[in-house]
């Protein structure tokens, strides 16, 4: 098998990678397929996943089985203020990258958000997959419509959403809250919005499942559990044993402060049915995975031990 990864350098694609070296992941070993996969790994400037031609000869002369998409402009508020380059890499790139996967053959695992919903739908009840979406922000726009792409230019597609994603590795809100609440000793933080928090381990072991499958199709893959940020917020603290002060808010007394910011879902908590369903479903409650991260996270940007 011949694996490639786009937006590699970013948390979740520099996971995909790890996984694949070890052949294993925190949860369970990897398909053997993927075991001994073939793996290029790309980000930016080596290849623009924008820009179409260019991605068809890089899918061609690569000649992928499978394709991961980790590439995205993820920053919600830069999405309001910079909606082209938005547009381009979260609508045009799957684009561009479903073109190719179709001329090649190639599978093209694409991951998307639980920002594809306002956090109005069937409030009080997990979104599944049959959920109609109806985002209420310019990331959200974006990635909906690179999902609709995804779908209309490739017959071999699994779209992955996920949300409140962190990792060993880059930038993400427990990092942030983390070093925060050390600095200050006190925080305030949201308490109106909620989702699954999601550590990038989960996802990728369960993106490197379907890669050795044909179990085509949209599926939701987050932590188990719902909470909202202030929850989220208060146990990184007692997992990081830091003794900080963390006060509720709501999201209009945050705006008012921050009238720049873009708006979030209220509620976007997703329920994984197509993986219980399918393939099954090996992602861990959201505390547990949390708990892990504090166990094996170095404090900068890596793992304990050294580990790849």
């Amino acid at each position: 098998m011949k694996i490639l990864i786009t937006g590699c350098k970013g948390q979740l694609g520099t996971e995909i990678v790890k996984q694949i070296k070890l052949g294993y992941s925190e949860i369970g070993e990897l398909p053997e397929a993927v075991k001994r996969a073939q793996v290029t790994a790309v980000d930016l400037p080596e290849v623009d996943i924008s820009k179409l031609q260019p991605t068809l000869d890089f899918i061609a002369k690569c000649s992928p089985d499978v394709v991961i998409n980790c590439a995205a402009f993820t920053n919600v508020d830069g999405c309001e203020t910079n909606k082209d380059m938005a547009f381009a890499a979260n609508a045009a790139g799957p684009r561009n990258l479903a073109m190719a996967c179709e001329r090649t053959g190639a599978k093209l695992i694409h991951v998307s958000t639980d920002y594809v919903f306002s956090g109005r739908e069937n409030g009080g009840v997990a979104l599944d997959e049959a959920d109609v979406p109806g985002p209420i922000s310019a990331y959200g726009t974006t990635k909906l419509l690179g999902e609709q792409y995804v779908r209309q230019f490739c017959s071999r597609f699994f779209i992955v959403r996920t949300a409140w994603l962190y990792s060993y590795y880059g930038k993400n809100f427990v990092k942030t809250m983390y070093n925060a609440g050390k600095k200050t000793g006190k925080l305030t933080v949201v308490n109106d919005q909620l989702g699954n928090p999601t550590n990038a381990v989960d996802l990728a072991h369960v993106i490197l499942q379907l890669a050795a499958t044909e179990e085509y199709g949209l599926y939701h893959c987050t932590g188990e559990g719902i909470c909202s940020w202030y929850d989220f917020t208060v146990a990184i603290m007692k997992e990081a044993g830091i003794e900080a002060v963390v006060e509720p808010c709501s999201s209009a007394q945050y705006k008012e402060k921050n009238p720049q910011a873009a708006d979030r879902p209220a509620w976007s908590a997703l329920d994984n049915r197509m993986l219980r369903t399918t393939v099954g479903n090996p992602v861990r409650p959201w505390q547990e995975a949390l708990q892990a991260f504090f166990e094996n996270w170095d404090g900068e940007n890596g793992m304990r031990g050294n580990r790849l």
